[in-house]
């Protein structure tokens, strides 16, 4: 099959080559009528942009490398899909790094990968950059948004985690709970933007503000999964009728899922004998009936992009911001109820 030129398709549309790269990339002023006549013509001709080409005019490869620290993990995915679906529909392609394979991967991921060239720009989901990738990056002229929590002289995206936490137990709190067990995350989660320790603050300012004494035998951590959930929550609910909670706040909805298993493998019912929040809004969630705190990662995803265009399509000046706040939503279900009297 023949190849169609650029030329040609400037032929047929009675326009210059310049022009006909103008309109198809969306880069430059181009008339609404001289913009149709190239369609047409493009569409008409079977002619495909080649992104060798397109890349050496512009010096883009309109590619975004998308770099986080799981593939396995349901937010993780979920930022993921909103990011391709937003980058797509401003045709840029994504290249995925998975840096879950300790340090040494990703000083190559930012010291090799990142720097050929193959990417226009970078998201960082749940990566806390230190000021050397950073610096890196920007000086080669690569926008750089990061998702998850404030990163100095990057604009990021950020939930507040403690205030997440302090609304799931404020929930359970204002049921009228005052066991109130805690599933965090375990000590090497604890690496970027420090999620399981802001968590287990919001739920401690919670109690307090309750005037309820905090009790460290009611928390217990986990990996942030079902399996580990369903174990840990099988220690803090496998204790004698008195001592243990009457609630569980999870500092994530697979753990809380976890929780509800291990509650139904116990005998117990959920909520009569133990109420059980999460953060997150799993797709499950509503499935299990959780009671969660919901923030929208797949939006985050898009936001991200929408940061990321103004940066490498600006159309007026936008200042660097500090971490934006985003939005977060009680989502109350079936698994959380007033304690039995």
């Amino acid at each position: 099959m023949q190849t169609v030129s650029i030329a040609e398709v400037a032929q047929r549309a009675g326009v210059s080559t310049a022009t006909v790269s103008r309109a198809l990339s969306g880069r430059g002023h181009v008339s609404a009528a001289a913009k149709d006549a190239v369609l047409r013509a493009a569409h008409d001709l079977g002619y495909v942009v080649s992104s060798n080409a397109s890349s050496l005019a512009s010096g883009r490869t309109r590619n975004v490398g998308v770099v986080l620290p799981f593939l396995d993990r349901w937010y993780f995915t979920s930022v993921l899909e909103g990011a391709q679906q937003a980058l797509m529909r401003a045709g840029y392609d994504v290249t995925l790094y998975n840096v879950s394979g300790g340090p040494e991967l990703r000083d190559r991921v930012f010291e090799e990968f990142l720097l050929r060239q193959r990417v226009d720009a970078v998201i960082a989901v749940s990566l806390e950059l230190t000021p050397h990738e950073v610096s890196r990056l920007l000086a080669l002229g690569k926008p750089l948004v990061g998702v998850g929590g404030p990163i100095p002289d990057v604009r990021t995206l950020a939930i507040d985690d403690v205030a997440v936490a302090h609304l799931a137990t404020e929930h359970l709190i204002g049921l009228g709970h005052t066991r109130i067990g805690h599933l965090g995350g375990r000590p090497e989660f604890d690496s970027d933007f420090h999620l399981p320790v802001q968590r287990r603050q919001g739920y401690e300012a919670a109690l307090a503000e309750a005037g309820i004494p905090l009790d460290p035998d009611l928390v217990a951590n986990a990996d942030f999964t079902v399996q580990g959930g369903y174990h840990a929550a099988k220690q803090l609910l496998g204790a004698h009728p008195r001592s243990r909670p009457t609630a569980i706040f999870a500092a994530s909805d697979e753990m809380g899922m976890g929780a509800i298993l291990a509650a139904r493998d116990l005998g117990l019912s959920v909520p009569h004998d133990v109420s059980v929040a999460g953060i997150d809004d799993h797709d499950q969630a509503d499935f299990f009936g959780l009671t969660t705190v919901a923030q929208f990662p797949r939006e985050q995803g898009a936001r991200a992009v929408d940061i990321l265009l103004e940066q490498l399509e600006p159309q007026h000046d936008h200042a660097v911001a500090a971490d934006i706040p985003l939005p977060f939503a009680l989502v109350v279900r079936s698994s959380t109820a007033r304690p039995r009297d």
